[in-house]
């Protein structure tokens, strides 16, 4: 279950703006209820509070729902719950440590997965062009240091980032592949058609 922000804050508005038992505010906000008892005796550091209603993190109708019961539960509010972080395209930052794998992660694309894009791969390890065209020519400073190795395992990027620049490589270069195909039987078609 999704608790709160700030949960101890919220806690101690709860215990002093409303009367709920310490069993239900300790259940919203993931506390254990002698820590929410503590926060009610004035133990704990004096904290100020957070108003959940005024956070939109639960609705006052909520709230005097459970003052009525005391074995009803607060529920979080739909809008409360935050969205998953969805991790935005662009540049991203390499440790020092992992700068020196990055040609390595190139030949191993380059090797492994030759359908892929210069482009696709600049994106997939943090690289330029330039690199993937020195490790492609074998004219890197650091070539005889170089050895292939899986881009994943040198935590460049993740299975599901590599997985969806294979997918989208394999499917332009299979439509490609598909017209070039289908004119190679047309060519072969008209020889036939000629020789008759």
């Amino acid at each position: 279950m999704a608790h709160p922000l700030m949960p101890k804050a919220t806690a101690v508005w709860l215990v002093e703006n409303t009367s709920l038992t310490f069993e239900q505010i300790a259940d919203f906000c993931g506390l254990h209820p002698l820590e929410v008892q503590a926060i009610a005796d004035g133990e704990v550091s004096t904290l100020q509070g957070l108003d959940p209603v005024a956070n939109g993190q639960t609705t006052r109708e909520d709230i005097e729902r459970c003052e009525k019961d005391p074995n009803a539960r607060l529920r979080l509010a739909e809008k409360a719950i935050p969205v998953p972080l969805v991790k935005h395209r662009g540049p991203r930052y390499t440790p020092i440590s992992k700068r020196g794998d990055k040609p390595n992660a190139i030949a191993w694309l380059l090797k492994n997965h030759p359908e892929l894009s210069d482009g696709q791969i600049a994106k997939l390890v943090g690289t330029t062009k330039p690199t993937i065209n020195a490790v492609r020519d074998r004219t890197h400073r650091n070539i005889q240091e170089i050895k292939p190795q899986h881009p994943v395992t040198l935590g460049l990027c993740t299975v599901a980032e590599l997985e969806e620049a294979v997918a989208r490589a394999q499917k332009r270069h299979g439509t490609t592949e598909a017209e070039e195909g289908t004119a190679e039987r047309e060519e072969g078609s008209e020889a036939t058609a000629g020789g008759l």
